[in-house]
């Protein structure tokens, strides 16, 4: 049991650190809240809605298939750093992948996923 022991002392310390230095920051911090530091920030622009309003969920479909996307394109990198020893296998390889790519991409455009309307 000897052996956890310095496992414990860390896993103390790794709590205390982070409390110990919360409460002294809450006690040095001058408080001197006013409307102007309670209101949200939006780039120097009067905000003239809550900061926590709803978004349209074609918001979050655009950011997913941005993401897809662009994680995709990642893959063209090792490809073409090893496109000499692939040789024509690396390119039938990257031709099916763009070709599904570009397919991907034309279904989400034909569904209306891209237009902002």
């Amino acid at each position: 049991m000897s052996h956890y022991a310095p496992i414990l002392l860390v896993f103390l310390m790794a709590s205390a650190i982070p409390a110990v230095v919360w409460y002294l920051s809450r006690l040095i911090r001058p408080n001197l809240p006013n409307a102007i530091k309670c209101s949200s920030y939006e780039c120097g622009i009067t905000t003239t809605t809550e900061a926590r309003e709803k978004l349209s969920i074609r918001y979050y479909l655009v950011a997913v298939m941005f993401l897809v996307f662009d994680v995709e394109t990642v893959f063209l990198m090792p490809w073409a750093i090893q496109m000499k020893e692939l040789a024509l296998f690396g390119l039938v390889e990257i031709g099916v992948f763009l070709f599904l790519l570009l397919l991907g991409y034309g279904y989400i455009w034909s569904k209306g996923a891209l237009d902002w309307e």
